[in-house]
């Protein structure tokens, strides 16, 4: 999970897809934090992204890295409505408590469950973890 994080927090940004009905919907994202031996993302729960993960939990990450690598993560996002995780969240991302508050009904911290991250690249065998 550590190498998933770190390749995530050193791309800058990644690309989150959810399932809106019968279409996928992809968005950038770039919060991205260990707690509890977890992998957490963040986002606000008016944002259609939240409502599409409320309805179908399952997504998929993608993001491109240094060397000609990139990662795609399948996983169950899962709700933790803690402000524990929500303060680890904003502890980690400052700059976001201008907009998000561990105790606003707005702020969403996610987990991921039963992930798969795949890093790939055309120079070396893909490198499958699961967490």
């Amino acid at each position: 999970m550590q190498q998933v994080y770190e390749f995530l927090k050193n791309s800058g940004a990644y690309f989150l897809a959810t399932i809106d009905g019968n279409q996928p919907r992809v968005r950038p994202f770039s919060t991205v934090n260990i707690f509890e031996d977890k992998l957490y993302i963040l986002t606000g729960k008016k944002k259609n992204g939240s409502k599409q993960m409320m309805k179908n939990d399952q997504i998929e990450i993608c993001a491109m890295g240094g060397d000609h690598e990139w990662i795609r993560v399948q996983a169950a996002a899962v709700n933790d409505d803690r402000v524990e995780a929500k303060e680890s969240m904003l502890e980690a991302y400052p700059h976001l408590k201008t907009k998000y508050s561990a105790a606003d009904d707005n702020t969403q911290v996610l987990y991921l469950k039963d992930a798969v991250a795949t890093i790939s690249s055309f120079s070396h065998e893909d490198i499958v973890i699961k967490f």
